[in-house]
């Protein structure tokens, strides 16, 4: 390519996950679209890339696998994740005398652990096959918006010692946190959400099924396969993430609300090896042999973030960690890649058939940032509760079911830009974020006063078999009636399980205040399962809290 002008229908700044995901929906949804990919890094990149976001949850993994056509290299070139699991395991080093948190089997829908340094490879190689201009080893040096709907954008970069120029319908961040358009435009916002993380790798397999010689703890799964799963050392006020790699090497993070960790304590290597001998020391005594094994190190001060707007009508967008971040509790990284380029590919779709953008962008950001700010009620203020053996195992509960009964369903069903489906299920969506809301503040209450018990026992997430269905219904193929029923069951379900919860806590603890979330139930008394529309029977179970000690082990 020359020095001579070039027009593309869209040109996406950053070929990282979330700009080469884009490149190859836009490719795979319309015929001959001209798509110019530039990426500052040079290709290939190395595996164990210096990135956070190797593990994919169900919305990422079905976006990659299905809407995307990439299943064939999931499965060949990556890791089938043995789901997340949980160790209350602070100050321990006998890990099979504390509560674990996990399934003994693998549930219906995959998700995947993602080397990011071999994935992005193929994803490079992969939007060329398809037809995208991909530019690596190249820097954007000027970006001009035009707000003219007749005219095109003006880009220029930097590649090989020339600058060149081209000219594009729309122009996408993908660059993730150098967020050159949040900078041009002054879109960056700060959210209530104050944690720090560091992370590195080591080129060495935690086998975290070999942490103990007991076999009756060992064969608690099937298959003996602990290391396969996102697996959480979790404490109060933070978690450390054990994710493998399918590169041999072994992601290990530490994510920490600085208010009872400071990033201070761990900002180094050597830092970070001593606050595991304190409060993680049975993985201390597994990293002290294999120093020589570290391959990276990095660390990020207050992670999380927002933006005002990511989708515009004037046809630009942002996605990926160019607009906002979560944290990676949960894993949602890929989830929010995988509905901001569905959007922005909806957005262009509408463009390409000459229909006005105003409404549609405006809307589609709105349900957008509903989406971040119901997710991100999972997080803030949350982190002193994690290492709470008691309430922690309820919330990831409430949490996946709010996660999968309704974000999920909207994704897997395709119903993202049906507004005519989120018309018609507005309060139903409504009442559960306001009681997910409340759930959260409840759950932060509860762990102030319970005895925070931590026995020697696994609960068994796959023998709730309504959990189990839950995660299997993922996989239905429903028509209008049946995804409305969906949701609506999903909103039953929820209430179940928020009154379960209450009842159970203020059994336990009657000074505790469950006013706020008796009020939204409309149930008078805790106990009085009449008064929660759709309980009996919606979760399938006598109660979420009795059926996890029932299926404990």
């Amino acid at each position: 390519m020359d020095n001579a002008s070039r027009h593309f229908d869209v040109v996406i700044m950053g070929g990282g996950l979330a700009g080469l995901t884009l490149a190859l929906q836009l490719r795979e949804r319309f015929d001959g679209i001209a798509v110019l990919v530039i990426e500052r890094r040079a290709h290939p990149v190395p595996h164990a890339a210096h990135k956070v976001g190797e593990s994919s949850v169900e919305i990422g993994a079905h976006y990659f696998s299905s809407v995307l056509g990439l299943k064939a290299h999931l499965e060949q070139a990556q890791l089938r994740k043995f789901g997340f699991r949980f160790f209350f395991s602070e100050g321990r080093r006998d890990i099979d005398q504390v509560t674990e948190i996990g399934a003994s089997r693998f549930l219906s829908v995959p998700s995947y652990q993602i080397d990011r340094g071999i994935f992005e490879n193929f994803l490079g190689a992969e939007v060329q096959r398809r037809g995208v201009r991909f530019v690596d080893g190249a820097v954007v040096r000027q970006i001009d918006l035009c707000d003219d709907d007749s005219r095109a954008h003006r880009l220029s970069y930097a590649h090989a010692g020339q600058t060149h120029h081209v000219s594009a319908r729309w122009v996408i961040d993908a660059c993730g946190r150098a967020g050159l358009l949040k900078r041009k435009l002054g879109l960056a916002l700060p959210n209530a959400h104050e944690a720090n993380a560091v992370w590195f790798r080591v080129q060495h397999r935690i086998d975290i099924d070999r942490w103990s010689d007991d076999l009756a703890w060992r064969e608690r799964c099937e298959p003996q396969a602990r290391w396969l799963s996102t697996n959480h050392l979790v404490g109060a006020g933070y978690w450390v993430w054990l994710i493998p790699l399918a590169s041999g090497s072994h992601s290990v993070g530490i994510v920490a609300d600085p208010r009872i960790h400071a990033l201070e304590t761990m900002n180094t290597f050597d830092k970070a090896m001593q606050w595991l001998q304190t409060w993680q020391p049975r993985l201390y005594d597994e990293l002290d042999g294999q120093r020589h094994s570290l391959q990276d190190f990095a660390f990020f001060r207050n992670f999380s973030y927002g933006c005002t707007r990511v989708f515009s009508a004037e046809r630009w967008a942002l996605t990926g960690e160019a607009g906002l971040f979560l944290d990676p509790f949960y894993s949602p990284g890929s989830d929010f890649i995988a509905i901001g380029n569905t959007y922005i590919t909806e957005l262009i779709a509408l463009d390409r058939a000459g229909r006005p953008l105003g409404a549609h962008a405006q809307l589609y950001d709105q349900i957008f940032h509903s989406f971040y700010d119901s997710t991100l009620a999972l997080y803030t203020d949350q982190y002193a509760l994690l290492g709470d053996a008691e309430v922690l195992p309820v919330k990831v509960i409430w949490d996946y079911t709010y996660y999968w009964g309704v974000l999920s369903q909207f994704f897997f069903q395709n119903r993202l830009a049906d507004l005519a489906a989120m018309g018609s299920l507005r309060e139903e969506l409504a009442h559960c974020q306001a009681l997910n809301l409340a759930v959260q503040a409840f759950l932060r209450a509860w762990s102030v006063v319970s005895a925070k018990r931590n026995p020697a026992v696994m609960l068994d997430q796959a023998a709730l078999p309504w959990f189990a269905e839950l995660n299997r219904g993922l996989g239905d193929v429903l028509d209008d009636t049946q995804f409305r029923a969906r949701v609506r069951l999903s909103t039953a379900q929820l209430r179940a399980l928020a009154g379960e919860m209450l009842a159970r806590a203020c059994t336990e603890h009657p000074a505790l205040d469950g006013s706020g979330l008796r009020a939204l139930l409309g149930a008078a008394d805790p106990d009085d399962a009449q008064g929660v529309p759709g309980a009996a029977g919606a979760s399938g179970s006598a109660g979420v809290t009795a059926s996890l000690l029932a299926a404990s082990v």
